[in-house]
């Protein structure tokens, strides 16, 4: 079962979690050690359906939407920066009474993890770090983001062409790659005139320019809870800047799942739980 909850996030964006479980036996949920899922860049909760799943066997499973993605706002004048991405997730956490929790959280979502972590030790009794680097990427990066969001070719017609194009024929694929087709098809709806994304692009450049030009180092280095650095061996986050992070985080742990790009939990799921799971489970019981 999948249930939606809509919450309110900083400055009255309207946020919408999903919480994934069987109907839970009277009291169950609220017994249960919470974990929340946390998307990368112009993700979705929907993108956390498998982890979420056999999560929910043992905890409260929920997923967020992030503003500017999935069924959450997306303000047009609205803050995308990255405090307005970590009060968000506090107003959630509170809003949905899952704290102390774990944050599992990719690219993206990662890094608004650990940014909350760092400032609210009190929330957060673990935390999954997958294929997000601490590392500031610089102007270069930004600009070729904007050039591959002008290259892309919209409106799709169907999404059988969303996904060759996204996992064969975009120039950043090097070899074909179904979980990144099925990723961005995942993230199109079917408009008057063929198959758009559900975010603005736009909005996606204007959160990505508050984290880019900067590194984060100095935050990993607060986050006090146990924490798990994950990365694909063919992912965005090199192995001598993940063991950098694991020995930056006064707690960090190191895993890496084999034949797996940037979308480790897409690519691999069941390593992808391989690696994560003797994490969760070493936690104590809150």
């Amino acid at each position: 079962m999948v249930r939606r909850i809509d919450v309110t996030g900083a400055g009255g964006v309207r946020l919408a979690a999903w919480e994934f479980a069987d109907p839970p036996k009277t009291g169950e949920t609220e017994r249960a050690p919470g974990v929340l899922l946390l998307h990368g860049l112009m993700g979705r909760a929907s993108h956390w359906v498998s982890t979420a799943r056999w999560l929910s066997e043992r905890h409260r499973a929920v997923a967020l939407d992030q503003r500017g993605h999935g069924r959450s706002g997306k303000p047009p004048g609205g803050k995308y920066t990255r405090e307005a991405y970590t009060d968000d997730l506090e107003a959630a956490l509170d809003q949905l009474g899952l704290a102390p929790v774990v944050l599992i959280g990719h690219a993206m979502g990662a890094l608004t993890a650990w940014q909350l972590a760092a400032k609210r030790p009190d929330l957060v009794r673990g935390l999954i770090i997958c294929d997000m680097r601490a590392s500031a990427l610089g102007a270069a990066s930004q600009r070729e983001w904007e050039e591959w969001f002008s290259s892309w070719p919209l409106p799709f017609a169907t999404l059988a062409d969303v996904r060759k194009w996204f996992g064969e024929d975009d120039p950043w694929v090097e070899r074909p790659n179904p979980a990144r087709g099925a990723f961005y098809a995942e993230v199109m709806a079917e408009s008057e005139d063929g198959w758009r994304p559900v975010f603005e692009p736009e909005q996606m450049l204007r959160s990505r320019e508050t984290w880019v030009y900067d590194a984060h180092w100095e935050e990993l280095a607060q986050v006090r809870c146990p924490a798990l650095v994950v990365r694909g061996l063919d992912g965005e986050l090199g192995r001598a800047e993940a063991q950098e992070m694991v020995r930056v985080l006064p707690h960090g742990r190191y895993a890496e799942v084999a034949d797996a790009g940037h979308l480790v939990h897409l690519d691999q799921p069941e390593a992808w739980r391989a690696a994560i799971e003797p994490f969760l489970d070493s936690l104590p019981t809150p």
